[in-house]
This record gives structure tokens, C-alpha cells and sequence, in this order.
């Protein structure tokens, strides 16, 4: 289920790619998963359909996604080349964009990502 805070200091555009990537990571969205068209997801989360297209393009730039024509956007298959070191850049990037908008320090940073690391180990 995707969620937009209205009142969050992370953009729409953004809060909306976060968890797509994270359901995409998960395999809740797996490779080949059609996702819903621009104009219906912006519509069913309340944002302008640009705001949606922005994520998209986003998430087709990262590798995420590709789009088929038609067919709309389908999530990527996950990739093994060269592309995965910018992917992860990007990723970093963004992550460490997002929790300074929310006024969180390196130190904190840090510590959420070991205890996202210790939820998610396979065990």
C-alpha cells in the first residue's frame, strides 16, 4: 500500500519512489510487475499526474523500471552489470538527501541503516 504524507518535508514525488524502491527490494513488486498507469496512480493517491510521471522517470533513470511501450511501466530485472554501483550511488544519495531534509544527523543515519540491515538479514 503506498502512502503520500501531505505534511512530510519529503516531497511527493520522492516518498512515493522510497517505498516503491523498497517494495521493489522486498519482492512485494517483482521484476516484470506492471505498474498502474500515471493518471490512475496519481489519482488513486491524490497527486497530480506530473508528480507521478516524475517518479516514474526517476525510477526508469535508476533502472528500477523500463518502460514497454503500451504495456506501461514494468519493473526492471535486477541488474548484475556495471549500472549497480550508480544505481547504489543514487540510492545513498537520495537516502541521505531525505533524512537531512528531516533534520537527521550522519551519526543517526548510520544507526538506521544497521538496524534496517539487522530486520532485513536472512536469518
Amino acid at each position: 500500500m503506498l502512502i503520500i504524507d501531505p505534511r512530510s518535508p519529503v516531497p511527493p514525488y520522492e516518498q512515493l519512489r522510497q517505498q516503491l524502491v523498497a517494495q521493489m527490494n522486498s519482492g512485494e513488486l517483482a521484476p516484470g510487475t506492471r505498474l498502474p498507469a500515471v493518471r490512475r496512480l496519481a489519482s488513486d493517491l491524490g497527486l497530480a499526474p506530473n508528480t507521478v510521471a516524475r517518479t516514474y522517470r526517476e525510477l526508469e533513470a535508476a533502472g528500477f523500471v523500463h518502460t514497454a511501450g503500451r504495456n506501461g511501466t514494468v519493473v526492471a530485472l535486477p541488474n548484475d552489470g556495471p549500472d549497480t554501483v550508480q544505481q547504489a550511488s543514487t540510492l545513498a544519495d537520495t537516502y541521505v538527501r531525505a533524512m537531512r531534509g528531516l533534520g537527521i544527523g550522519p551519526e543517526a543515519m548510520v544507526s538506521y541503516v544497521r538496524r534496517s540491515l539487522a530486520e532485513l538479514a536472512p536469518g
